[in-house]
């Protein structure tokens, strides 16, 4: 049923080739809530499942008793592959070799063990890693009709528990594929598979909201413009997305105050904060927590770290670069305006305009590859970063850097425009004061490239040629 899975060839080409790989294998699909893990293992494998179970949500849980409530959900999904015990499992030990048993008894060529939302089952002091432990090293890796698919939206468990184990789970994971949001590119091919009209530039609006996760995609519906599906989405007083952002982190991380906290103060500022100004303005303990809470974030893809360009770890960055969190924090967070036609109200508003310029940035970042490519430098090794000066009042920045091994640095400004975008003189002369102070600063060889990152093109004006290089909107577009 592969015909249906929008994108993802090299991950089909993973998971066919483990499928017939003839061994033993314990595969771990993973990536952010909504981003299509589940879609992606049912509609490939499903067909061959021994054995299907999904952690129930801990929100929706008694808290007093979630180790019986996962034991029970995983009894029922025992019974309905066969298995004939009548008792719910007293611990994970039973739990699993009760499976063990079920498999046993299965004539399948390969016996597909797929665990959806595998964190969600692993609560305080059940026992279940142990269990889990003992079921691969014990009985599956040893069978080899055995392929073990896991799957979890919490990334950071999922990398302390599995990828990174140091106990009875070290070095066993046999693959690991890590999901990401759809490209611009995988966007367009979704829209035309589910009969969506939308230009580029509306395509390219609705990727600064959604931020290529499919699920979010899949809720817009024929027949209404952009706008008219924000409304129905976020602002309707029932709207589908309206309380998204909360149960987005209630369902991946676990220190959900402080992960919130730092997501939407770094969706005020575009270049983000240091460690040290995330500590400062929440009030967070400079030490081991916020460490771990930074790192959760970044492996769950909702922020990026970079270092300043030219200046040493020392001066790390931590950027918003979750779509989704950005848009639902500018419009969303603390607002609670009755208008259900906001969107469709404000299209031309400042705050609009504000939104697309920081979200338009946050786009470029994620399609490095297609920027590289519409410059004719794929080959030619880089490092990408921002720069902001140290010294000037005035705070001169630059968006992104892409220094590259043929000593040419490309300085890039990014310009969310409705129409070519056109260069006067004052904006020149900003250009200039950029580039003599990058130049002091960095001392750098290379030659500079001032480079335009912008929806339709370049007006002619007397100052045009400040730009060596323009990349637009339909080259983010590329097949990467």
């Amino acid at each position: 049923m592969k015909q249906n899975i929008i994108g993802r060839k090299r991950e089909i080409q993973e998971l066919e080739d483990l499928y017939n790989s003839g061994r033993p294998e314990f595969v771990v699909v993973y990536g952010r809530r909504r981003v299509g893990k589940t879609f992606l293992v049912r509609e490939l494998l499903g067909d061959d499942f021994a054995f299907y179970h999904t952690g129930l949500s801990p929100v929706e849980l008694n808290p007093s008793a979630l180790k019986a409530q996962q034991l029970q959900a995983f009894h029922t999904s025992l019974v309905r592959y066969g298995d004939t015990h009548g008792n719910i499992p007293l611990n994970w030990l039973e739990a699993f070799d009760r499976l063990t048993q079920l498999l046993e008894n299965k004539k399948q060529k390969r016996l597909i063990v797929f665990i959806d939302e595998l964190p969600w089952m692993d609560t305080d002091r059940s026992g279940f890693i142990t269990a889990l432990e003992h079921f691969w090293n014990g009985w599956a890796a040893g069978n080899s009709r055995i392929m073990l698919v896991a799957c979890g939206s919490s990334t950071s468990w999922i990398n302390d528990k599995l990828v990174n184990n140091h106990g009875g789970l070290y070095g066993r994971l046999t693959s690991e594929i890590k999901l990401s949001p759809f490209s611009l590119a995988e966007c367009e091919e979704y829209y035309k598979h589910a009969g969506l009209v939308i230009d580029r530039y509306d395509q390219l609006q609705c990727y600064m909201i959604f931020g290529g996760v499919p699920f979010y995609l899949s809720l817009l519906k024929k027949g209404l413009s952009v706008a008219q599906n924000i409304d129905r989405l976020f602002f309707a007083p029932n709207g589908a997305l309206r309380m998204e952002f909360a149960r987005l982190f209630a369902s991946v991380f676990t220190n959900v105050d402080d992960c919130m906290a730092i997501v939407k103060l770094l969706a005020t500022k575009r270049m983000g904060f240091t460690r040290k100004e995330i500590s400062e303005k929440l009030g967070l303990p400079y030490g081991g927590g916020l460490t771990n809470t930074l790192r959760t974030l970044i492996v769950s893809d909702f922020i990026t770290p970079y270092v300043n360009y030219a200046h040493t770890e020392r001066h790390t960055y931590y950027r918003l670069t979750d779509m989704f969190s950005l848009f639902y924090v500018y419009f969303m967070d603390k607002r609670h305006s009755s208008n259900s036609t906001f969107w469709q109200n404000n299209v031309s508003s400042p705050s609009l305009n504000a939104w697309r310029g920081f979200s338009f940035e946050a786009v470029a970042f994620q399609h490095i590859q297609q920027i590289k490519r519409a410059l004719g430098v794929l080959a030619v090794q880089t490092e990408v970063s921002s720069w902001r000066s140290d010294r000037v009042v005035d705070g001169a920045q630059i968006d992104m850097v892409i220094d590259r091994a043929d000593r040419v640095i490309n300085l890039c400004e990014m310009k969310f425009c409705t129409d070519d975008f056109s260069v006067d003189a004052s904006y020149d002369k900003e250009l200039r004061h950029k580039m003599t102070v990058f130049a002091e600063e960095t001392k750098s060889k290379s030659s500079l490239h001032m480079t335009l990152v912008t929806t339709y093109g370049l007006a002619s004006s007397p100052y045009s040629g400040r730009f060596q290089n323009v990349i637009i909107m339909d080259d983010l577009f590329a097949i990467s």
